[in-house]
Parts: C-alpha cells; sequence; structure tokens
C-alpha cells in the first residue's frame, strides 16, 4: 500500500504543478473575466487535491 500512495501523491504533485503552468501560460492569452474564472476553477482543484493528500497520510 506504501507504494501505491506514494504514487498517488507523485500525481497529485504532479497535477498541481502541471496545472499552475497551464494557467499560468493561459492567463496571459485569455480575457480577464474567463482568465480570472480559469484561476478560480484551479484554485478549488488544488484545494481538493490538497485534502486527498492529507486524507491519505492519516
Amino acid at each position: 500500500m506504501t507504494d501505491e500512495k506514494n504514487e498517488i501523491e507523485k500525481l497529485i504533485d504532479n497535477m498541481i504543478t502541471s496545472g499552475d503552468e497551464l494557467v499560468d501560460n493561459l492567463k496571459h492569452v485569455l480575457p480577464d473575466s474567463l482568465a480570472e474564472s480559469m484561476v478560480m476553477f484551479h484554485e478549488s482543484n488544488v484545494s481538493n487535491l490538497k485534502k486527498i493528500r492529507e486524507f491519505l497520510n492519516k
């Protein structure tokens, strides 16, 4: 189970990092209102991913 847990944590970290990069690249080319919505959506996803990671570490 420990190996699976580590793989899931790596996947979560990768999802957060990739999402950060995507948002940073797209928010400069999208209209402000759409960019703001995308940033808020990403922040929500990051929050949920961190909660999943915390749950795994219990």
